[in-house]
């Protein structure tokens, strides 16, 4: 197999019309220029070129080849940068896993940002319900990067973004809308709306009810925890949902709940190598969780 080095040599003496202008071009001395030409000579079985009193120029089996030698040249270099440029972040693809309550208030405006930025990067992003479910796309390596809740189930580099408020939304006209905060045994035997067990937020809060001895009283169940909010909202029964859940100006009856219910959000990652990926964990890290508030 050629070695780029002759080929290089090859199109190079073509080009310059001379052995001796070639190799001041290359910085190789003309020994060793002769010594990759034989070689790529014998290689093809044949000569490549023809010697002239002053120069030389290809040979039929030379012009032959010349197109393919210069096109492999070009590839070369072509691999050479790309690869660069992957490695340094200025070029490629991220993949980007995200719990689907933090698409639009801590992933979008980054996104938006990086669209602005750094028009040779794409970036594909895929939306999860559950924190399990992005592990499993990083570790299967469809994601390089998952941000979300944490998933124990994931063994490789997590980085925490922040924490989350869990929030109490209630039906208006509920007795409870007078309460400054929620507590676990305002719960007890009120309906509730709760979560599909494909959200893994369904089974947190089930836990965290347990623990105060509280078993949920399931109206209806939803995959989604902004929808939760609207059903509770609609008067379907009280919904627990993290702030990120909350759509921009909702206008729910809101209360936080005491004690306090908080999960962290986290950067799971599957190449820590990876520049594209530490540059976006350095956004998030920036930028942080935005705070959200009951009204």
């Amino acid at each position: 197999m050629p070695t780029l080095r002759a080929l290089e040599c090859f199109v190079t003496v073509v080009e310059c019309g001379s052995v001796t202008a070639a190799s001041v071009r290359l910085h190789l001395s003309q020994p060793a220029l002769s010594h990759q030409l034989a070689a790529l000579e014998t290689e093809i079985g044949t000569s490549l070129l023809e010697r002239l009193p002053r120069g030389v120029r290809p040979t039929p089996t030379g012009l032959a080849i010349l197109a393919d030698a210069e096109a492999a040249l070009a590839a070369a270099d072509r691999l050479i940068r790309t690869g660069r440029a992957r490695a340094d972040g200025s070029r490629g693809r991220l993949r980007l896993a995200c719990v689907e309550t933090m698409t639009v208030p801590v992933v979008a405006p980054i996104v938006r940002t990086w669209a602005r930025k750094y028009h040779a990067v794409d970036v594909e992003l895929s939306e999860h319900s559950s924190a399990d479910a992005m592990a499993d796309s990083v570790t299967g390596g469809a994601s390089d990067l998952a941000v979300g809740p944490a998933s124990d189930r994931f063994t490789g580099q997590v980085t925490e973004i922040g924490t989350e408020d869990i929030v109490a939304v209630i039906p208006e006209g509920l007795d409870l809308t007078d309460e400054q905060s929620i507590a676990w045994k305002h719960l007890r035997g009120r309906p509730m709306v709760h979560y599909h067990p494909s959200n893994g937020l369904g089974a947190w809060i089930d836990a965290e009810a347990a623990a105060h001895d509280i078993v949920p009283t399931v109206s209806t169940r939803t995959r989604n925890a902004t929808t939760a909010a609207q059903l509770a909202r609609a008067g379907l029964g009280i919904a627990l949902v993290p702030t990120s859940a909350l759509p921009p100006r909702f206008d729910g009856v809101v209360k936080p709940l005491e004690p306090k219910l908080r999960r962290t959000v986290v950067a799971m990652v599957g190449s820590p190598s990876d520049a594209l990926v530490q540059r976006f964990v350095a956004d998030l890290l920036r930028r942080g969780i935005p705070a959200g508030r009951p009204r």
